[in-house]
């Protein structure tokens, strides 16, 4: 009997170690996921995109009016490539063999996002605020450097809010 003991104890350890060790490794996403996480996310990103860019265009001394109505253009248009360029991003992070969003994976990230939009709104802007390619552009590169450090403050702090998406998650099989 005292021999027993020590098999079950070894078992019940054996078993117990196993546990903590698929407890470390999930098998199914952890956090906000889905549809819900990218409506969620985009209305808390253009929300605050909206309300600074109007207040940029102002501060560089375009009408109200104008701001608004360019910012909320831009937000439309944000919105569609944001849906377009995430969905893109993650089917091409879920084919990564590494996993987790590392400091260059964000980097990526934001510069593709931005140069997308970039290559968009140069040509509203200049349209919209009867100005030449030239001086929207220089309109759009002040945007560009505020939106760079937004976009990658932005998905870290979501992403340490709502958890990380599926795609970036380890997860077994």
């Amino acid at each position: 009997m005292s021999q027993q003991a020590p098999a079950m104890a070894s078992a019940s350890s054996a078993a117990s170690s196993s546990s903590i060790a698929a407890a470390a490794v999930p098998t199914k996403a952890t956090g906000l996921q889905g549809p819900k996480r990218r409506i969620i996310y985009v209305g808390l990103y253009e929300t605050i995109a909206i309300i600074v860019s109007s207040l940029i265009f102002m501060a560089i001394g375009q009408k109200a009016s104008d701001s608004g109505v360019m910012a909320v253009a831009a937000s439309v248009i944000a919105i569609c490539w944001n849906l377009s360029f995430n969905y893109l991003f993650e089917k091409w992070e879920a084919s990564q063999s590494v996993k987790g969003r590392s400091v260059l994976r964000r980097v990526v990230h934001a510069i593709g996002f931005e140069g997308g939009i970039a290559a968009m709104l140069i040509p509203l802007m200049a349209w919209w605020f009867n100005v030449s390619l030239w001086e929207a552009a220089v309109m759009e590169a002040g945007l560009l450097v505020f939106f760079m450090v937004y976009t990658f403050a932005f998905n870290w702090g979501f992403d340490r809010l709502f958890g990380l998406p599926a795609s970036a998650q380890a997860l077994t099989e």
